[in-house]
């Protein structure tokens, strides 16, 4: 079975269970209305289902490859990313002055699952040229602005970002890439990254690099970092690919997955770069980048969930083991469940996507906190999510779920990566009881006033759902009152048991409001997930609540497996 862009269950939550009707009241927004929506979803599923994936397991089997010290693409990636540049899918949400069609991050994210299911290898291109054109459009001067987002925009050029050096991984504090002004404007940046997706290749003209760097006598950690466009080829007078620019790539990664996504070590000798956005300031800079890239790479992990499941459904319907073993009741509670969860990863995603845009067209602050602190949820999430699903679906193809050629591995190599970049899933959690706590609980309180306002209102129509949703809402907003009253490093032990209760309860809000808004399936799926996900938050937040102690009482020699100290 090949994959079938999931455009049907895209448009009714956009249409039933997130606020995205809301946006076309704005005057942002004025032009997303529900037939804008569903025609987008349309045209991108079927580039997604008959461009990029028919793509997707020969780029896995021939990967990209470094030759001369140029990077080719995986067989047939060109044209698509052809086909997706010249149907304005870079683009979608970035501003119309240069070319953009500036519609929803909703629906840019729903573009970018599909994709992403589709091909991921592939989509990871276009998800890192869309952050770099959001930190340009925030951050970068108007001449920068007028060189470069045109090219981007149109996918004539494509961007990354450069952050992770071999020091200096999370702690991007840590890092040595230095710049120094030559005088005319410019900056000369040497230094090693590494990690750097489609750091190079043959699909655009140029390849443009967002590069932190750290400049003479900067203030040391993440206060003097500086960030910089360092292009492949320097632009000429007619803002055309000129000269090389002194650069390279070293080497590529041999990974797991996304085989056709080339991850470069890059060596920058004196290259030259342009100032983006004011001196020391480069992480801000660089975060508006990064805050795209989290909910992006979120929407990817319930991209390639959905493929898998896709898959496993299809092979679980064909396979005979005394009957199609889509009626073994185990079987059936793998795909019930990884179906429930999907749903409720992909609704938290464009529920976040939806309150920064709600925030970018209003200026509400209350949208902005929503925004923020949906953003850590739905990476973590959604990518768990993806690596749950991914996993279940070779579970189900049993033995030949492990054999290459089904093609059910592959999801679960591609995905893998996901939990990890953009911050780990650990990292986000922090964010989440650490930053996102910081306002003293009000933004994840209003969440669960929404949540039990929600349960409430279907005590009607669903009694036997509500009840389930609304005492986990209550149990969890106890939590998260004892959370808030603890030292940081006792929440950090917590954090991620507590992401993942709250995304929980999120996904049986979401679920719920889809039960009360559709028919019989929607309503079996929420059914499906009160039972079998949603009472998983207990146990999630008993570990949230479990301190320190446990943790800092083992020592690192019983941890290494000796326990005779």
């Amino acid at each position: 079975m090949s994959y079938k862009a999931p455009t049907a269950q895209i448009d009714f939550i956009l249409s039933h269970v997130v606020p995205f009707g809301e946006l076309a009241r704005t005057d942002r927004f004025a032009e997303a209305t529900p037939e804008t929506a569903t025609a987008i979803l349309s045209e991108a599923g079927k580039l997604a289902q008959n461009v990029m994936a028919p793509l997707n397991w020969g780029g896995d089997q021939t990967p990209a490859r470094l030759e001369n010290g140029v990077v080719r693409s995986s067989p047939g990636f060109a044209e698509a990313f052809r086909a997706i540049a010249e149907g304005g899918w870079v683009g979608v949400s970035a501003d119309p002055e240069y070319g953009g069609m500036g519609l929803p991050q909703a629906l840019n994210m729903a573009v970018a699952e599909m994709m992403s299911g589709a091909n991921l290898a592939l989509q990871l291109n276009p998800m890192l040229t869309q952050g770099q054109i959001e930190a340009l459009e925030h951050h970068a001067s108007d001449d920068l602005k007028a060189r470069y987002l045109p090219k981007l925009i149109s996918g004539e050029w494509s961007g990354t970002m450069n952050l992770t050096e071999p020091g200096a991984g999370s702690d991007v504090g840590a890092l040595t890439t230095r710049a120094e002004a030559a005088g005319d404007g410019t900056y000369r940046v040497s230094g090693q990254k590494i990690y750097i997706t489609w750091g190079d290749s043959d699909v655009t003209a140029n390849v443009c690099h967002l590069v932190l760097a750290r400049l003479p006598g900067a203030p040391k950690g993440t206060r003097g970092i500086s960030l910089f466009m360092v292009p492949k080829f320097i632009p000429d007078e007619a803002g055309e690919p000129g000269v090389a620019n002194s650069l390279k790539v070293v080497s590529l990664e041999h990974k797991l997955g996304i085989h056709g996504s080339p991850t470069c070590v890059m060596s920058y000798e004196g290259a030259t770069g342009w100032l983006v956005g004011e001196e020391n300031k480069g992480m801000a800079a660089m975060f508006t980048m990064m805050n795209c890239a989290r909910l992006g790479v979120g929407m990817q992990g319930v991209g390639v969930a959905e493929a898998a499941l896709q898959k496993a459904v299809a092979y679980a319907v064909d396979r005979n083991q005394m009957g199609p073993i889509i009626q073994h009741p185990d079987v059936r509670r793998m795909l019930a469940t990884a179906r429930a969860e999907v749903f409720a990863a992909r609704a938290i995603g464009l529920a976040c996507a939806t309150a920064i845009d709600m925030d970018r067209a209003t200026g509400d602050a209350d949208q902005a906190a929503r925004a923020a602190f949906l953003t850590p949820i739905a990476k973590a999430y959604g990518t768990d999510v993806g690596i749950r699903v991914a996993d279940m679906g070779v579970q189900v193809h049993g033995g030949m779920g492990y054999v290459e050629e089904t093609g059910a591995a592959q999801y679960l190599r591609d995905v893998r990566i996901t939990s990890i970049y953009e911050g780990t899933n650990g990292i986000q959690a922090m964010d989440l009881v650490g930053r996102k706590l910081s306002d003293g609980g009000e933004a994840a309180m209003r969440l669960l006033d929404e949540v039990l306002d929600g349960a409430k209102a279907a005590q009607g129509a669903h009694p036997a759902l509500a009840h389930q949703l609304w005492q986990a809402a209550e149990t969890l907003r106890e939590a998260t009152q004892a959370l808030l009253d603890r030292a940081m490093p006792e929440r950090f032990a917590g954090a991620v048991p507590y992401l993942t209760a709250f995304a929980r309860v999120l996904g049986g809000h979401y679920h719920l409001r889809a039960a009360m808004a559709g028919g019989d399936g929607h309503r079996a799926l929420a059914a499906v997930f009160m039972a079998r996900v949603l009472p998983h938050h207990a146990g999630d937040l008993a570990e949230a609540l479990a301190g320190l102690d446990d943790l800092t009482g083992i020592s690192d020699t019983a941890l290494a497996g000796d326990f005779a100290a």
